[in-house]
């Protein structure tokens, strides 16, 4: 854990009692704060004091008496409006912040020198994010990983000189973090997403961009440029720092770009260095390049030669509930991609195969499953589930055949039915949702932790054991 001493001797309050919310009350406690702690849940209120986390209904409090509001990254903060105790927060002029800012401002205070690699995006980050830290590990550095991944920042090991930390942020935990000051930076793509959260598109890609605004003269940028809210981004990027364009398909001048497989990094349009995804499973298709050619670029802005890259490519085992190879029932294919909660997230992995028979629903995000369509005759069959199946089904229409599930154990039982009965080399009955997972599960993890332990019961289920490189 890492004490927070920049809130010593002040009364702090402390609102969302999920894991970063825990970690960052014991955090402040630790570092020698007055900490009072609420959630508009009863019976987290009740875990929070058994913990011995001093419960206070924070409704009633006085504010002005607190030097801040630490606010957990799923609570409101602008959008759909704010939440009240936010608006209690700024009528008695106190900042409202969240768990990476007191991380940072820590940081700052230590003077230990530890790196920190942040990484965001709409879609990749948790890869990008954990295949980082792989390939740093992997050539003998120290790291921890966290944030939006694993986890809490505050949870992490203390600072020390010969640690890097790398950091997977959410739109939400930016928006809470105005000291944001990594010393490399990844945005990897911007699509419509959490725009509840955010009002616009043009706000979500505004607080996305602050990743780079505190970045020094020893600091990279790395930003994907296949899109054009990252592209208008990346024309702005003007500093001290080197910026480091990445892209799938078009060649970058400097920077990493991918195509066929291959990434190759470039400086002033000449190639210096290049490694080979041919054959590494984990990091199946055109979408994973793109994960790929980022992490690459941060791994190099870190010291890592070409070769180690390559080496820790071949030996990156994937990343749970991502295109997660589970399991196979003689030719057909079981893959959990439980976090595709999004369309934009499910068309990577439908891009990734062939013959696939299609699990999908939970609760529809803005659009649902429009922009898909080109991926339609990939599909054999689709199998619904969850508040989105009826809404789906009317997207669908007759392009493709679709079955009412209802629930994920009735989808898994049909989808593996149906998929032994194809004639292809290997069918795949893929979970790739697009949708959240509130309707049914908890999160996403759950909900592919279900589908996996569904699978693993079928008959004759047989483990896919992800070690990188395939033979």
């Amino acid at each position: 854990m890492i004490p927070v001493t920049t809130f010593a001797g002040c009364d702090v309050a402390v609102v969302g009692l999920g894991l970063s919310g825990l970690a960052t009350a014991r955090a402040l406690e630790q570092g020698g704060a007055n900490v009072v702690v609420w959630d508009d849940k009863e019976a987290t209120r009740e875990e929070a004091a058994a913990a011995g986390l001093s419960s206070v209904d924070l409704s009633q409090a006085d504010f002005s008496k607190f030097a801040a509001l630490i606010l957990a990254p799923g609570i409101p903060l602008t959008h759909p409006e704010p939440h009240w105790c936010v608006l209690k927060a700024r009528a008695a002029g106190i900042e409202v912040i969240g768990d990476v800012e007191l991380f940072f401002r820590e940081r700052a205070k230590s003077g230990a020198g530890s790196k920190v690699v942040v990484v965001t995006g709409t879609n990749g980050k948790s890869t990008t994010s954990a295949l980082t830290a792989h390939l740093l590990s992997a050539a003998g550095q120290r790291v921890a990983l966290g944030g939006n991944i694993g986890k809490a920042v505050l949870d992490l090991e203390p600072f020390a000189p010969d640690l890097t930390y790398v950091l997977e942020l959410s739109s939400f935990q930016i928006d809470l973090t105005p000291s944001l000051a990594p010393d490399a930076a990844a945005l990897l793509n911007i699509t419509p997403d959490h725009l509840d959260r955010h009002g616009t598109l043009q706000n979500y890609a505004a607080i996305k961009s602050r990743v780079f605004a505190g970045l020094g003269a020893e600091a990279t940028a790395v930003i994907g440029v296949d899109d054009e809210p990252c592209r208008a981004i990346a024309d702005t990027l003007h500093g001290p720092f080197a910026v480091k364009r990445i892209a799938v398909g078009q060649p970058v001048q400097n920077g990493v770009w991918a195509v066929d497989g291959v990434i190759m990094e470039m400086d002033g349009g000449h190639e210096v260095g290049r490694a080979e995804l041919e054959g590494i499973r984990s990091l199946r298709g055109a979408h994973n390049w793109q994960n790929a050619a980022a992490a690459y670029a941060l791994a190099r802005s870190q010291g890592l030669q070409a070769d180690a890259i390559q080496q820790g490519l071949e030996r990156f085992a994937g990343l749970a509930h991502r295109m997660e190879q589970v399991a196979r029932v003689g030719h057909v294919l079981f893959v959990n991609d439980s976090k595709a909660t999004n369309a934009d997230a499910a068309g990577k992995a439908l891009g990734s195969f062939d013959d696939i028979y299609w699990i999908a629903g939970g609760r529809a995000k803005d659009g649902g499953l429009a922009g898909l369509e080109p991926f339609y005759p990939k599909i054999a069959r689709a199998y619904l589930i969850g508040e989105a199946a009826e809404d789906f089904a009317r997207q669908l229409g007759d392009a493709i055949p679709h079955v009412p599930c209802g629930t994920l154990d009735q989808a898994v039982e049909q989808a593996a039915a149906d998929a032994s009965l194809s004639q292809g080399p290997e069918p795949v009955v893929l979970l790739s949702p697009a949708c959240a997972s509130y309707d049914q599960f908890d999160n996403f993890a759950k909900r592919g932790d279900a589908f996996r332990e569904l699978v693993m019961r079928l008959d004759g289920a047989t483990s896919v054991t992800q070690q990188g490189k395939a033979a």
